[in-house]
């Protein structure tokens, strides 16, 4: 039924993974949406619910893990690690009976979201060694607060040569401590602590930590696995530390910003798109910005419908940590910002730097002026296909959606950026009825 670890990295799927870095997306402007599509699970909490497989030594199967450069990158760390990994079809189970306590540079460097393995690797085996990981130019993601939180635990950590070495040998204990970093919340830092706390000794409480419902999702995986976690989902989590723990089964909750992106391309042109699989408890902000600006958004228990407003009103947005507005949607909101006619602002709390598609959207027409951590955006002039660079990946989406309602063709390249975090964007688009082409870049 899955294929083993050896046969997936000679697959088309890894294989996209691996050229889509000289390929580029052709989009033609001006095909209307209309129709269903399905959301996929979540990346964001597929990640770390993948590396908490290396918890146990028992079998874990992980459902409706979404076809991405970066899930494909975490299975094979896993693999590299010692785990024995099987996938197919969403489907990714993992048998991490041995495994190394050295994560490799090769493959950490290509992902920020790899340093998610720091804590289940220090929290089994008592130490470990994590390359500190590259990612997307969005700004300063620092590792600290991940490393105070295994300090709280009873870590000894050394930062050198581009490592960080963990030796918790004298075994981890539970106690206080506070996540809260100067933008918020670290989302990959509260999970690397809860992974590591759960089989720490005595209760662990986590101050400032992160609410968003990835974090939720992670901590009911543990669960599942016999941690003891109340609080997730708020910003005081508390563990209770066991033992062991021991295999599970999981379904991954649908992609709350793949769910937002579409929605933006559905309130920006068509005749209504309806998205199945979604969670619409986690898209309240998203949803909430849209109708007030008047688009007509229909929610149902596990479908959304948007529609495109003429008349829709500008909006004045500023990203928060969850339940606030996610960051992980401005620069969709400022490609929604160029067709509304009127002038709307978005202010960036959480990566001040993030908005370096702003500069490509304005060579394709939009009157976009940025100060300081603030973009204001007079919508309605006419937008007009160009060549466009990918500078990470929602701005990549930001650039497929002002492609869209663009007059012409747009060229995005880079097109690996998309395919960090979108499972088969072009091909989802395109059965809406969008018309846009993967090309090899010569």
């Amino acid at each position: 039924m899955c294929e083993d670890f050896e046969e997936w990295l000679a697959t088309d799927s890894f294989r996209s993974t691996k050229h889509s870095s000289m390929e580029k997306l052709i989009v033609h402007g001006g095909a209307p949406l209309k129709g269903r599509i399905n959301i996929s699970g979540s990346k964001n909490s597929s990640l770390p619910i993948l590396a908490a497989t290396l918890l146990t030594n028992d079998t874990c199967t992980i459902r409706r893990v979404p076809d991405l450069s970066d899930t494909n990158y975490m299975v094979r760390i896993l693999g590299e690690l010692g785990a024995e990994v099987e996938r197919a079809s969403g489907v990714v189970v993992v048998k991490a009976e041995k495994i190394k306590s050295v994560a490799p540079y090769d493959l950490v460097r290509k992902m920020r979201a790899s340093i998610c393995v720091l804590g289940p690797l220090t929290g089994r085996l008592k130490e470990c060694t994590v390359s500190l990981p590259g990612g997307c130019v969005i700004g300063d993601r620092p590792v600290d607060l991940h490393l105070k939180g295994l300090e709280a635990l009873g870590a000894q950590i050394l930062v050198e040569g581009g490592d960080i070495f963990v030796n918790a040998k004298k075994g981890f204990k539970g106690g206080p401590m506070n996540l809260m970093g100067k933008h918020g919340s670290t989302v990959l830092g509260t999970d690397n602590v809860m992974m590591a706390a759960v089989l720490a000794k005595g209760i662990t409480t986590i101050e400032g930590a992160a609410a968003e419902p990835e974090v939720e999702d992670l901590a009911n995986f543990l669960i599942k696995m016999g941690a003891k976690i109340e609080g997730a989902g708020t910003n005081r989590i508390t563990i209770e530390g066991v033992k062991e723990l021991h295999g599970a089964e999981h379904v991954v909750i649908p992609d709350r910003i793949e769910a937002g992106t579409f929605l933006v391309a559905g309130a920006m042109l068509g005749d209504g798109v309806t998205l199945k699989r979604v969670m619409p408890e986690h898209m309240k902000t998203v949803t909430d910005a849209l109708i007030k600006c008047g688009f007509p958004v229909d929610i149902t228990k596990d479908s959304i419908t948007v529609k495109p407003n003429p008349n829709a009103k500008g909006f004045d947005l500023t990203t928060l940590c969850y339940p606030g507005f996610p960051t992980d949607m401005q620069a969709q909101m400022c490609a929604l910002a160029c067709v509304i006619n009127d002038t709307s602002t978005i202010t960036e709390t959480i990566f001040p730097q993030r908005f370096m598609h702003c500069a490509e959207m304005k060579r394709m027409g939009a009157n976009i002026d940025l100060q300081g951590a603030t973009a204001r955006i007079r919508g309605g002039s006419v937008m007009k296909g160009a060549p466009v660079m990918a500078s990470d990946l929602r701005a990549s989406a930001a650039l497929v959606l002002a492609g869209l309602v663009a007059e012409g063709k747009t060229e995005i390249n880079r097109l690996y950026h998309i395919d960090r975090g979108y499972e088969h964007l072009d091909d989802k688009l395109a059965a809406l009825g969008a018309q846009l082409e993967r090309v090899q870049d010569k």
